[in-house]
């Protein structure tokens, strides 16, 4: 039997206690995304059930919803929240870069900004973080979002000024969405500099905030800071299976909840000739670097950008940009985009798509 989230179910058909079932039913809990989506205190409180009793309703539902993860052609096509989340992006926040992605960022699976130091990776992350407190006809998803720094503290100021930007540069925003969006109430920051804290922090505390439907989003700066100094090169092994752990739990959260999971990416030096350096791109620095962690890692992506600076200056007149650096973002792979790159800049405002103009 196949399993959605979002549809009625039969309690009856799950291995729990005719006395739980009756209280499910009684409390009028009709789907799995009802009952992950409320707390343990409020599931007692509906139900009138013991903790202990919750803790097992809770471990049942999410296991039924673990088996039956995979989908086929016909299930994806007959379930419509599925179909219309796939249809849905997250928009970046600025309509060039939605425009060159067709839409924005996909709700399910893995998306990844790779780059160097000051390419704009981090300022991406933010503004996405700032976009999904947007109404849905505005490209957000009306949640929050939650950022895992495993490396550097979390940038307040930078966050604080991109907000001031944003509310002055989205005028077709509501008030009362912008003024929400001001105080920052909407994004968690959570710090994980360890393997174990991060295992940690998207399995029990992400994981918390998504059922709880308080985050539509989750930001990890970055994935490749985490394996730095945890692994020699004698330990590749164990290192793989830890980045197809973090991986599948990942996909499962992003799957289930209908959640963008955006990972930034360090890169390293490439030996040789590759696609990730090409000079006669005229958006690429002529670098010949690689996204790091390998491909154990690339095989768990849905979708992996680069950014890049080109070391060309924006000559724009009456415009100020931050660090006036034009950049590039390039598609590498996505399996609804074709390759191809696109400029933008970094100022006050935000990230800010230029589209294939060339610079003078």
């Amino acid at each position: 039997m196949w399993l959605s989230p979002f549809q009625q179910m039969d309690w009856d058909q799950l291995d729990m206690n005719p006395r739980v079932i009756a209280a499910i039913k009684k409390a009028n809990l009709r789907s799995i995304k009802e009952v992950l989506n409320l707390s343990g205190a409020d599931l007692q409180r509906l139900t009138k059930l013991s903790s202990t009793d919750i803790q097992h309703l809770i471990k049942t539902v999410s296991g039924a919803l673990r088996k039956n993860s995979a989908f086929t052609a016909l299930q994806l096509f007959q379930d419509e929240n599925l179909r219309a989340s796939q249809r849905r992006k997250l928009s970046l926040g600025c309509p060039v870069l939605d425009d060159f992605l067709r839409g924005g960022i996909p709700l399910m699976g893995l998306t990844e900004i790779a780059g160097e130091s000051s390419a704009g990776k981090t300022q991406i992350g933010l503004q996405l973080c700032l976009s999904v407190q947007y109404p849905y006809e505005h490209g957000g998803l009306e949640s929050g979002a939650v950022y895992v720094c495993t490396e550097d503290v979390f940038p307040h100021k930078r966050l604080q000024q991109l907000i001031e930007g944003q509310s002055q540069l989205r005028a077709d925003v509501p008030h009362d969405v912008v003024q929400k969006i001001r105080f920052g109430n909407g994004i968690f920051v959570e710090h994980a500099a360890d393997i174990e804290t991060f295992h940690e922090c998207i399995a029990k505390k992400i994981s918390a905030l998504l059922a709880r439907g308080m985050v539509r989003l989750v930001v990890i700066d970055s994935i490749a800071a985490l394996f730095r100094c945890e692994f020699a090169a004698k330990d590749s092994v164990l290192k793989a299976k830890y980045l197809q752990t973090f991986g599948a739990k990942l996909h499962q959260l992003s799957s289930v909840f209908r959640t963008p999971v955006v990972c930034i990416n360090q890169v390293t030096d490439m030996m040789g000739e590759g696609p990730y350096g090409d000079c006669s791109n005229p958006c690429s620095t002529g670098k010949r670097v690689v996204p790091a962690l390998g491909i154990t890692w690339s095989n768990q992506l849905l979708m992996r950008l680069m950014v890049s600076r080109t070391g060309r200056q924006v000559q724009a007149a009456g415009e100020v940009s931050y660090g006036s650096t034009l950049r590039t973002m390039r598609v590498i792979f996505a399996p609804h985009l074709p390759q191809s790159a696109c400029y933008y800049t970094v100022n006050s405002e935000g990230v800010k798509g230029r589209g294939a103009e060339t610079p003078t």
